[in-house]
């Protein structure tokens, strides 16, 4: 591959004059960054959508009419629909995070063979359509297929819209670009929380909690399909990056693969990145997925006895926790948009891999910390940000990371890899804490405490693998 047109190397840390890394971009520079983080934006819109629909979908979707109608349902027929809720709760997002996984690995290497443009625009129609249909459902079963095709979509797009910022880019802007695109993830998950609210006070204001005869939950579904309309953006403005273009002729001329994971692992080189790179990932995704996104149920259990406490009940207090919940899931993306665009500076000045090392431990502190500690409307002011800033900001890492581990022939494939074969095992994080508090801890007042903080164990195993990854701070992409 030595022949292939030369790129710009001349690494990515910032030059000696001060001058803004944005300093030079074009306007095409612009317009791809900004395709690509509203991608995401909207992939993360519509990830926070299905975490705060969760549990109201399955009680809607799994509720059955009383035995006797005239009379409220028993202590302990309401506690077996609360088990049997949070059970389907935790499967769907098993579900969902199954197809995430999958998708990304496919439309990884989808990526590379196509092009970036052509796969990100099929991937958000994917996740798109299938999250208005989720709106429709009639039971669980519908419910989660709906979900895993969401997923497809969902997990395809993150890699190939880091691999296309990362190869549009100049060197020295690169690392803050990709920080700016994951940021834009908090801005998606802040307005699925507003988006919350704005329906929970709708509710609130309904004699029997409906909005135009429908329930909240379907219609932030319905919400979460209109990102549609930016593949057609895409489709008619986006180019495939030279880089890509310029492999894609080689290939043709030399028979060299592009993508695939035959490829990426017969290179001891790649191999190695891929297989450290994804335990690096397991750790921050099953952190993020198994534990962090479950304290939005801690939050519902403290909000709910406060709520009840005051004598609210029906409508007003399913409207109420409705309200509380964006409220809370606001506050988590204060924090982490604080943190992911904090990332690429202290990733260019300590280096990626002290980068992780801070923050995997800062990560396991925070999210213990919530688990243990928070108990007061008063706490998710200060905590929830806290577990934002230091759980989010390794998402940050990633996209600025995962693309330097790789050649342009195998980037998408590369770092979807790394990304989603985490989210596989992601996926039994829900189940494992399901288990800890029904079964090892069931004995606890509050069983999901004691669960969560031990799952944040996790977080170590990333610390593990950090010795047998390089450092790619200041150098170019590899190309081969």
């Amino acid at each position: 591959m030595a022949d292939l047109p030369q790129f710009s190397s001349t690494g990515s840390r910032p030059p000696a004059d001060g001058t803004p890394w944005w300093r030079g971009l074009t306007r095409y520079h612009w317009f791809v960054l900004t395709v690509a983080a509203l991608g995401w934006l909207f992939d993360c819109l519509d990830q926070q959508l299905f975490n705060l629909a969760r549990k109201p979908a399955m009680e809607s979707l799994l509720a059955t009419a009383p035995a006797n109608p005239d009379q409220p349902p028993t202590a302990e027929e309401a506690k077996a629909l609360q088990k049997k809720v949070d059970f389907y709760a935790g499967l769907s997002t098993c579900i969902f995070l199954a197809g995430w996984a999958t998708g990304g690995l496919f439309f990884g290497v989808i990526g590379d063979r196509i092009g970036r443009a052509k796969t990100m625009m099929i991937t958000i129609l994917i996740y798109s359509l299938c999250t208005g249909l989720s709106a429709l459902s009639r039971g669980f079963w519908d419910f989660a297929f709906y979900r895993f095709i969401t997923g497809l979509g969902v997990g395809g797009e993150f890699a190939v819209g880091v691999a296309l910022v990362a190869e549009v880019m100049p060197d020295r802007a690169r690392p803050y670009a990709l920080g700016l695109l994951q940021a834009f993830s908090a801005l998606g998950n802040f307005g699925a929380a507003a988006i919350g609210i704005a329906l929970g006070l709708w509710q609130i204001r309904t004699a029997e909690g409906l909005i135009y005869g429908w329930e909240p939950w379907r219609w932030k579904f319905v919400i979460g399909a209109l990102p549609a309309v930016l593949a057609l953006v895409i489709r008619s403005g986006l180019k495939e990056p030279e880089r890509w273009r310029a492999m894609q002729a080689k290939a043709r001329e030399t028979g060299v693969v592009l993508g695939g994971y035959r490829a990426l692992f017969a290179e001891r080189r790649w191999g190695r990145n891929a297989l450290f790179g994804m335990v690096l990932a397991c750790s921050g995704v099953i952190g993020l997925w198994g534990i962090g996104f479950f304290s939005i149920d801690l939050q519902m259990s403290v909000l709910r006895k406060t709520f009840m406490a005051e004598g609210l009940e029906g409508p007003a207090l399913k409207g109420r926790l409705t309200v509380w919940s964006g409220v809370a899931s606001m506050m988590i993306q204060i924090g982490a948009f604080a943190g992911m665009m904090l990332a690429a500076r202290i990733c260019q000045r300590i280096g990626r891999r002290p980068f992780f090392a801070i923050f995997l431990v800062l990560a396991l502190l925070s999210t213990a910390l919530v688990f243990q500690f928070l108990d007061d409307i008063s706490d998710f002011y200060w905590m929830l940000p806290l577990m934002g800033f230091c759980q989010l900001s390794l998402f940050a890492g990633y996209a600025i990371y995962f693309p330097e581990l790789f050649p342009t022939r195998l980037r998408s494939t590369g770092t979807s890899f790394c990304y989603n074969v985490g989210r596989f095992v992601a996926a039994s994080g829900p189940f494992l804490l399901g288990q800890l508090s029904s079964g090892v801890f069931s004995g606890s007042p509050e069983p999901l405490r004691p669960a969560g903080t031990l799952m944040c164990l996790v977080f170590l195993v990333g610390l593990a693998v950090l010795p047998f990854l390089p450092e790619t701070a200041g150098q170019p992409l590899p190309e081969d």
